[in-house]
């Protein structure tokens, strides 16, 4: 059994409880994660009130957290990539997160090692932001070197990452 915050319906605070779960089935594809750190964003308050549920049905009881580091506990028989006691961190399956439990599983593709310079209270707050600053400027945005980008609210969290992925892709950045 593993404790999990879980939200019970969309609301505030008082939506939320701890409770004791069993431990997540580990599928072949997946990491099972100890949970050292889970980021909390803005994102999980929109959850919680409901204000996505037009975009993000949930079933009620729902452990939530959308981002973890931690350690890999094990994996399933089809994982390549991580093995026992990597360092991990990871930008959890949006329609399932998980992150708020004391382990989360998930599918190898989304999580990636740790780097080494980050403690993991930092490097959960990493994989939300960062892949959010990615999607935008790259997926959606098509950016490439020598074009010229604008990124407002540099000072915020996406904004950080969104300035050193787009100098580092050479990109002029104002």
């Amino acid at each position: 059994m593993m404790k999990a915050l879980v939200l019970n319906g969309y609301g505030g605070n008082e939506k939320l409880s701890v409770a004791q779960l069993p431990l997540p089935a580990v599928a072949p594809t997946q990491v099972l994660i100890r949970v050292q750190y889970a980021g909390l964003n803005p994102l999980d308050f929109k959850i919680r009130s409901g204000m996505l549920r037009v975009i993000l049905k949930l079933k009620f009881p729902h452990t939530m957290g959308n981002e973890v580091a931690g350690i890999v506990e094990s994996v399933g028989t089809g994982v390549s990539q991580f093995k026992p006691h990597d360092r991990v961190y990871a930008r959890l399956d949006k329609t399932r997160m998980g992150g708020f439990a004391e382990f989360v599983a998930e599918e190898e593709a989304f999580v990636a090692l740790a780097p080494k310079s980050l403690p993991p209270s930092v490097a959960a707050g990493v994989p939300l932001v960062a892949l959010t600053a990615w999607q935008c400027l790259f997926d959606v945005g098509g950016l490439r070197a020598g074009q010229n980008v604008l990124i407002h609210g540099a000072a915020g969290s996406v904004g950080r990452f969104a300035v050193q992925f787009a100098k580092r892709a050479g990109a002029i950045v104002t």
